[in-house]
């Protein structure tokens, strides 16, 4: 396969998805390989053998529309994969096309004021889930809010993500819930082509969702992460657009923040003790749990 096939993996991973009685031929007992074969494709695509076989090896790198149409139907492509298709199989024709789309950037005066608060986690969000800016104890947190990091490809390509977040699949519903609210009707963005394109080689998770009719409406608002130092943390989620109400601004800020008098409370307090220099154990010390209300009411 051809160095940046992005195109001959989407078909491949494409067709790993399905089996042969899901496309209408017979089943041939048990199978070596997990997926439709080449040559089935091919067979279900109305294409030889040979040509499909270079299309998926990238030495044919201009399929024709019709070719691209028996290639959706034959896959089992619902309309965002076909777009994908189509655009994976043309990446020249849309960076000639598509106008230039400045990368986003984090508003120099918020992400001066986020990095002044000391207790709650804060990060700067790009339309394509990017970290623009983040705090210290939102870095402190997790290095996935290091500005950079784009928050889609962590949830999913990221074993970590696993880690840090006790209800991982309800994280991946929400995150996938979350671009298709961003973007919008926008989806001939280059960017995102690239980024829908390489989620869905690498993550069959991903390709589920991204190809689900609906997903449920993200309504939870509380964030809940597992933290190596400081335990298990629940955090109530702000997310709050940036710039004007119908504008073209798509960058979001994020505040995650404890309840006043909570163990969260501490703990994100402990984390920043700990993120400024002082060791778990002094932390731990200085900044112990609180006593529960009950508790409280029956001491002498």
């Amino acid at each position: 396969m051809q160095p940046g096939n992005q195109f001959g993996e989407f078909l491949r991973a494409r067709r790993e998805l399905l089996t042969p009685e899901d496309v209408g031929l017979p089943a041939t007992g048990r199978r070596r390989i997990q997926g439709l074969r080449r040559e089935e494709a091919a067979l279900v695509s109305g294409i030889s053998p040979e040509d499909y076989l270079r299309l998926e090896q990238g030495v044919e790198q201009n399929p024709t529309d019709d070719v691209l149409d028996a290639l959706t139907r034959a896959l089992k492509l619902d309309d965002d994969a076909a777009a994908s298709l189509r655009d994976l199989a043309r990446p020249a024709l849309i960076e000639r096309d598509s106008r230039p789309i400045a990368p986003d950037e984090a508003p120099e005066g918020l992400a001066g004021l986020i990095d002044a608060w000391p207790h709650q986690v804060a990060w700067i969000e790009g339309r394509l889930t990017e970290v623009l800016s983040a705090n210290p104890l939102a870095r402190a947190l997790s290095p996935r809010f290091t500005p950079g990091t784009n928050l889609m490809r962590s949830v999913f390509l990221d074993p970590a993500s696993r880690e840090l977040y006790p209800q991982w699949d309800r994280m991946l519903v929400a995150t996938v819930a979350r671009l298709r609210t961003l973007i919008g009707p926008d989806i001939d963005d280059p960017a995102l082509t690239q980024l829908v394109g390489e989620l869905s080689v690498r993550s069959g998770e991903f390709r589920a969702l991204w190809g689900a009719a609906e997903l449920p409406a993200e309504v939870d608002s509380i964030t809940r992460i597992t933290h190596p130092q400081v335990g298990a943390l629940e955090l109530e989620t702000e997310r709050l657009a940036i710039g004007s109400p119908g504008g073209s601004d798509t960058r979001s800020l994020v505040i995650l923040h404890a309840r006043p008098g909570s163990e969260s409370e501490t703990a994100l307090r402990r984390l920043a003790a700990i993120a400024s220099g002082t060791s778990p154990a002094e932390a731990q010390r200085i900044l112990p749990a609180p006593v529960p209300i009950e508790s409280k009411r029956r001491l002498p």
